[in-house]
């Protein structure tokens, strides 16, 4: 048996914070670090450390995901959030679907699956561009969803070179496919606005990636990274930066319907312009 058949045990160690231009006296943030326990994954130990010292308290969002939450009322220049977790990843690629195009059709199926059907800020309908229109139309003439899912992957991949620096948190999948430029959020975002516009519920997916083979006891620079999940009968992830099946190398943190829905932190707060104090994430492989 393989590695990846074995699984992998991840101590992930995550960094993050702002820089603030002046004094902060409040702010109210929340926080989505936290893999998800459940679906081939099991947390073994969750800690989040914020500076400066504040109470914490968590819930579980409408999307399913973790969120821990922390108002800061004293003042402050710098906010910084550690979020370190131990997860147990045992998941194998999943090949869900066998789905016509009439069964996605179905008006009971695009109901229980329109959040994640619908154009959002972030994923437009690809179907009314005039440049992604022709793709469109091929991949409605596709024999199946499945099919139509790896051709949309691949379209994707030829168009989109992957340049860390040349887009932002809020580039759409329209400004990122007319570049040919941008990183998984941004490949994310366009294959969603393909599969969505031919009828496929799809969804967006924010975690952590480690290496592609095992790394046990070496600590690695991983990735907060992204990916998507489409419905074809059932959820099958893909990972169109990479070209690959979601496995026991992906760490599920959060779904929604684009990144607007699953933002590591984001918050609010009461001063003058913030900066982001940059992101590392540390992944070591432990012996399972």
């Amino acid at each position: 048996m393989t590695a990846e058949e074995h699984g992998r045990r991840l101590r992930i160690t995550h960094r993050t914070g702002l820089r603030y231009a002046g004094p902060v006296h409040a702010s109210f943030n929340e926080v989505r670090m936290t893999p998800n326990d459940g679906d081939g994954q099991v947390l073994l130990s969750h800690r989040l450390d914020v500076t400066p010292s504040a109470g914490v308290t968590s819930y579980v969002d409408y999307w399913g995901a973790f969120v821990e939450a922390f108002d800061v009322h004293e003042e402050h220049r710098v906010l910084e959030v550690v979020s370190t977790s131990t997860v147990e990843v045992t998941r194998a690629p999943v090949l869900a679907g066998s789905a016509s195009w009439e069964d996605l059709a179905d008006p009971a199926v695009r109901d229980r699956w329109c959040e994640y059907l619908d154009p959002t800020g972030y994923v437009d309908d690809a179907a009314a561009d005039p440049d992604r229109v022709e793709t469109v139309r091929m991949l409605r003439a596709l024999p199946t969803p499945r099919v139509a899912v790896a051709a949309a992957v691949a379209v994707v991949r030829e168009r989109m070179t992957y340049t860390p620096g040349v887009t932002t948190v809020s580039t759409t999948a329209h400004e990122a496919w007319n570049s040919g430029h941008g990183v998984c959020q941004d490949f994310s975002h366009a294959t969603l606005s393909l599969l969505r516009a031919v009828g496929v519920p799809s969804r967006y997916v924010s975690g952590y990636l480690h290496t592609e083979e095992p790394a046990v006891g070496s600590s690695v620079h991983g990735e907060s990274h992204a990916w998507v999940e489409c419905w074809t009968g059932g959820w099958e992830a893909h990972d169109p930066t990479n070209d690959r099946y979601v496995g026991v190398g992906h760490v599920v943190v959060a779904r929604g319907r684009d990144y607007g829905d699953v933002p590591p932190l984001k918050g609010i707060y009461n001063g003058e312009r913030s900066e982001e104090l940059g992101v590392s994430v540390e992944i070591l492989q432990l012996p399972s």
